[in-house]
């Protein structure tokens, strides 16, 4: 059975992981016959973000212990995670991803990835196993790969500062997936385009499928 790595940024979407991409993406790979383990980074996050009012409440919060939330608390520290044990690694969005994965929220393509983060991007890649990036995660292999071509829709500020790291952005539409010429790089845009949860569902099985093709040869 193939296992997916899946890398939380904590939970919800103004301040973490994008729940239903995340739960999506779980079901997906389930449904394909796959397993996952879940991994998120054990630091502060960077804000917290009232949910209701959009507001910050002031709070600190841990991005680990937020994800296991969405984990049900079956998660695994950041630290701990191994390319060799597994054979995909995933990616939900939410705007924890650009500002608990890496700065890109406040510092644009200039931006620190974080570096579990970054080491388990690059240690897939180095052994030619599938990355999927969900919604905004995609700006974490521009950040990382530099010269990528990936996805993130249409949104015109986001596919400037992609370019300017070095990335070649495709624009697509729902459900839409594009995959990397030279590395097993997957993309696929979801809530980065007003969607409705069906067409996150479809981007999800999508992206998760696509990878499934490439593990399988």
């Amino acid at each position: 059975m193939k296992k997916f790595a899946i890398i939380l940024s904590g939970c919800g979407v103004y301040d973490g992981a994008e729940i239903h991409e995340a739960t999506l993406t779980m079901l997906a790979i389930k449904k394909q016959g796959a397993d996952y383990v879940i991994f998120a980074p054990n630091k502060p996050q960077h804000h917290v973000i009232n949910h209701f009012t959009g507001e910050p409440t002031g709070e600190q919060r841990n991005v680990l212990e937020e994800s296991a939330r969405i984990a049900r608390g079956n998660i695994q520290d950041l630290k701990e995670f191994n390319a060799r044990e597994v054979d995909a690694l995933i990616m939900p969005g939410g705007f924890g991803v650009a500002k608990n994965l890496t700065t890109w929220a406040f510092d644009g393509p200039d931006g620190k990835v974080d570096a579990g983060v970054s080491k388990a991007i690059r240690d897939m890649v180095s052994l030619q196993k599938p990355v999927g990036a969900l919604c905004i995660s995609p700006v974490l292999l521009a950040q990382v790969l530099g010269k990528v071509e990936i996805t993130i829709g249409n949104d015109k500020d986001t596919i400037a500062g992609l370019e300017k790291a070095g990335a070649t952005h495709i624009v697509t539409s729902h459900g839409e997936v594009v995959r990397d010429p030279y590395m097993p790089v997957f993309t696929t845009p979801c809530y980065m385009l007003d969607a409705s949860i069906v067409q996150i569902a479809e981007g999800c099985e999508n992206i998760v499928k696509a990878m499934l093709v490439e593990m399988n040869g």
